[in-house]
């Protein structure tokens, strides 16, 4: 038998005798993850409470225009999914705490779902420490010179730091921004180097202003004065940085809001109080939300009862900057508006939209 099987090594050798296809070679340097883990792009999606996944795109197929659209997520009722963007596995994210630290974290990290699970929640990801919260988060491809992460306080300090500054990450997370005790960071964002920032309050003013403006420093800096806050009760609710030519959307805490030209908001020296961006009255509220939109978008409104209010910006009117808005959700006594944020057009109400045209026609 131990003939029979020499007799078949020898001629498969024969027959495959023929030279090495594959040429093995030295590596210089060190071996990363990186370098064994495939570069493809994955679609990464963060929900309205912190939670966080990817998966392949391949799981969202192509559907021809007027489909019945796929269910992103199994979310909890009072969650849903509020970012959506497609990343590659060697793309880095970068999270950022109300205490003004950044967390680093790489899209291969990140823990595949299924396209109906709910995901992880972020803080438990990232390792923050007891009693930090994420108010933001960045996707970067690479640490270039050009670009910059723009950041906002809740008492209106605005800075700017070169996205480079971030290419080292720690484990325990970096500073990002020096923060005073009775202050906390509410926004981080990319900017490209020249383009412009409006900074909006609680009492409905806001300020427009080229990034230029803020000198760019160092991580662990306090930043410069964004918007000079009028009353002591008054702060920052968010920030945006013009990117898409669109309109103004602002959403007051009484279920009022509107949209305006962003033409209508003059461009200024950073530090002023700014100009009226919504009329706050006992009536109208005060301002909780401002998102630059356009009629692509949906709106989602959020109360303290837990309610969500979803309406196509489109069927919202685009009135002028110095006005009251209009009323956007009709809300029970003593219910307020806790936030608003621009979200994915839902795919079947686009469906039901053109079906209705369809049958006027």
């Amino acid at each position: 038998q131990s003939n029979i099987i020499k007799a078949e090594f020898a001629e498969i050798g024969e027959r495959y005798n023929d030279k090495r296809r594959s040429e093995i070679i030295p590596i210089s340097g060190d071996l990363s993850i990186e370098d064994i883990i495939a570069d493809e792009e994955m679609v990464v999606t963060i929900t309205h409470n912190g939670y966080i996944k990817r998966l392949p795109t391949s799981t969202w197929k192509t559907q021809r225009r007027g489909g019945r659209g796929m269910k992103g997520a199994h979310t909890k009722d009072d969650d849903f999914i509020e970012h959506l963007f497609i990343a590659s596995t060697h793309d880095k994210m970068l999270f950022f705490t109300d205490r003004g630290k950044c967390y680093w974290m790489k899209v291969h990290e990140i823990p595949p779902g299924l396209r109906t699970s709910q995901g992880r929640a972020i803080v438990n990801l990232i390792g923050c420490e007891a009693g930090e919260k994420v108010k933001a988060f960045v996707s970067v491809k690479e640490f270039n010179e050009t670009d910059y992460i723009v950041m906002a306080t809740r008492k209106g300090v605005i800075k700017r730091t070169a996205l480079s500054m971030y290419s080292r990450p720690r484990k325990g997370g970096i500073y990002a921004i020096e923060i005073r005790e009775d202050d906390e960071l509410i926004q981080a964002k990319v900017s490209h180097g020249d383009q412009d920032i409006i900074l909006a309050t609680y009492r409905g003013k806001s300020i427009r202003f080229n990034e230029n403006d803020v000198r760019s420093t160092g991580r662990k800096t306090m930043g410069v004065r964004g918007i000079r806050l009028g009353t002591k009760d008054d702060y920052v609710i968010g920030m945006l940085i013009v990117k898409r030519e669109g309109s103004v959307m602002v959403v007051t805490n009484k279920g009022y809001g509107k949209r305006s030209d962003l033409s209508a908001y003059r461009t200024q020296k950073r530090g002023g109080k700014g100009v009226i961006t919504i009329k706050t009255t006992d009536k109208v509220g005060n301002l909780v939300g401002i998102m630059e939109a356009i009629d692509d978008d949906d709106l989602m409104l959020i109360t303290d009862r837990g309610i969500m209010i979803r309406q196509a910006v489109e069927k919202i009117r685009t009135i002028g900057r110095n006005t009251q808005g209009v009323r956007l959700a009709k809300l029970d006594d003593k219910t307020y508006i806790t936030s608003a944020t621009r979200v994915l057009k839902d795919e079947e109400e686009n469906e039901e939209e053109e079906a209705a045209e369809t049958e006027e026609e």
